[in-house]
């Protein structure tokens, strides 16, 4: 039975949902521009979603461009939703497809996303440059939550950790503390007037 999602924020809330799973988000594959379907559980899982997020009303409801988020917002019942090309997942450039014990493997120590320096394998974003983005996101969302009203987002597992950070205030590379499984629904929100998170990485 799906459990239905009660805002824990005590002003406007900004529901994130991470896409359900993929076959590359299944293997730990990273997965920024290549446009991969859900899986069957994927697609259970954005239903699910959908179901517990019905009854609250979004003032508004942005997706990520790439099929798997689009696909979930359908799924989950949002026909109509504006996409926002800054919601894109961190552009892994040749890391793309590769997973971290890959990489780990290939250049004999372990390499992390959140930390990498040269001369190792590094992504085509920077930390800096997917904040620049979740930034902008968050100057959007202020169109909703200025007025007392709610949003939802659809994105990706390391955007939304980014964006997370940066509600907070907090560096980017905060984001890697926050683990965010595919499916999975959060809520960044407000607690006497200060950002907050609210809830994080639920399943339903």
């Amino acid at each position: 039975m799906t459990t239905h999602f009660l805002p824990a924020s005590s002003g406007p809330s900004v529901v994130l949902v991470r896409h359900g799973e993929t076959a590359w988000s299944l293997s730990g594959r990273h997965t920024s521009t290549t446009d991969v379907a859900l899986t069957a559980t994927g697609e259970q899982q954005s239903r699910r979603i959908g179901e517990a997020l019905r009854g609250m009303h979004f003032a508004q409801v942005l997706c990520s461009p790439r099929r798997r988020s689009r696909d979930t917002a359908v799924l989950a019942g949002f026909d109509e939703v504006d996409v926002d090309p800054d919601l894109a997942e961190w552009d892994y450039g040749a890391l793309e497809g590769r997973t971290t014990r890959e990489i780990s493997a290939e250049i004999g120590h372990p390499w992390n996303l959140w930390t990498a320096h040269a001369p190792d394998p590094l992504p085509a974003e920077t930390p800096d440059d997917v904040a620049r983005r979740a930034d902008a996101v968050i100057a959007r969302l202020a169109e909703s939550t200025a007025a007392g009203r709610d949003a939802v987002v659809f994105s990706h597992a390391h955007f939304l950790r980014v964006l997370a950070a940066r509600w907070l205030s907090l560096p980017p590379t905060e984001g890697g503390r926050l683990a965010l499984g595919a499916g999975s629904i959060s809520e960044l929100g407000f607690e006497h007037g200060a950002r907050v998170v609210a809830r994080w990485n639920m399943h339903v």
